[in-house]
């Protein structure tokens, strides 16, 4: 009997390559979505999806007592869906905790705990790292967030410590890219129209992540031994943004980029703009202030030795790899 996979957020960028990943592996899949969610990247016939309503405690208890009830219990779930641009702290709370929350007592409620849970976290629960040496994170570090969309991460992390005998994962993945991705393609489109825009002037070292290879630790983590431990997930190496800028341009056939480096101050006085338009028009700006402390962090240096050893993490694809294959894509689909 195959497995059964139970996928949250299916229908976002990183959700629908879970999903591609549990059909590849042989799961039945179930994709949770709702009635509004665009199904444009999940046209496999072998999917299997079930609409929850996470603002309503009763309406979705019901409709995981009488999904379980029919199909039985999943072997495994993966909490992908959250929040990462909201206009105000209670959203993400709300989301990013209260959804994953609401999910963890409910299979708690109807004896439906899985096998293994994996909670798709963030980098930025853990908060800045190290700017004077550059010490990679690691989870051994003691988290201190510095932002709200981080906060509501860490949050939901420690809620699942609180569950006695709860077998979670929780996977804290750096920048994620690959093709349906929206902000690193912007950067893309940007250095081939001959501009390399980037924040502050001290050295930033960034880390990435390729979205194929995030989708396959999921699962290398999901059927290995692990159970309540946490992992950083990204390349073993980080790339400076001049790296990063020569191997898009070169990938784009680009010979002449002008890097232009925003001050700080500059970018925080758009981001506070930005925001307060969106607070205004009550549209969530992708700029905004947690974003600008995000983009000021010059450490993003990860230490992933916990996941090499207990699941064999091995990301097949480089930065150069990754962003060719990304770029590949956007020319296939018009997008560059």
């Amino acid at each position: 009997m195959a497995k059964r996979v139970l996928i949250t957020g299916a229908g976002g960028f990183i959700g629908g390559f879970i999903v591609a990943e549990a059909l590849n592996r042989g799961y039945e899949t179930w994709a949770a979505v709702r009635k509004s969610t665009s199904r444009k990247y999940l046209t496999d016939e072998r999917i299997n999806f079930i609409e929850l309503d996470f603002s309503d405690a009763a309406i979705f208890r019901s409709q995981m007592a009488d999904a379980i009830a029919v199909n039985g219990k999943w072997d495994f779930v993966v909490h992908n869906l959250g929040a990462t641009k909201c206009n105000n702290f209670n959203d993400f709370n709300s989301i990013n905790y209260g959804y994953m929350k609401l999910l963890v007592d409910t299979l708690t409620s109807l004896d439906a705990v899985p096998e293994r849970f994996l909670l798709m976290s963030s980098l930025s629960a853990v908060g800045p790292g190290d700017e004077d040496s550059y010490t990679p994170m690691s989870t051994r570090d003691i988290p201190h967030p510095n932002t709200r969309y981080g906060l509501s991460k860490m949050k939901a992390e420690t809620y699942l410590s609180t569950r006695p005998g709860f077998p979670y994962i929780i996977f804290r993945p750096t920048g994620v890219y690959g093709p349906h991705e929206k902000d690193y393609f912007m950067m893309m489109k940007s250095i081939k129209r001959g501009f390399d825009f980037s924040v502050g002037f001290r050295r930033q070292m960034l880390t990435f992540i390729y979205v194929t290879d995030l989708a396959d630790a999921i699962f290398d983590a999901l059927e290995s031994n692990a159970a309540r431990k946490t992992y950083i997930i990204a390349e073993p190496r980080a790339y400076s943004q001049d790296e990063f800028r020569k191997i898009v341009a070169e990938k784009l056939h680009k010979r002449f980029v002008i890097p232009i480096k925003v001050p700080i101050w500059m970018l925080y006085v758009v981001s506070f703009l930005a925001e307060l338009w969106g607070t205004i028009t009550l549209k969530p700006s992708t700029l905004n202030r947690d974003k600008f402390k995000i983009m000021r962090q010059r450490n993003w240096c990860c230490d992933v030795s916990d996941a090499i050893n207990d699941f064999g993490f091995c990301p097949k694809h480089s930065l150069a790899q990754g962003v060719s294959d990304a770029i590949d894509w956007y020319k296939e689909n018009k997008w560059i």
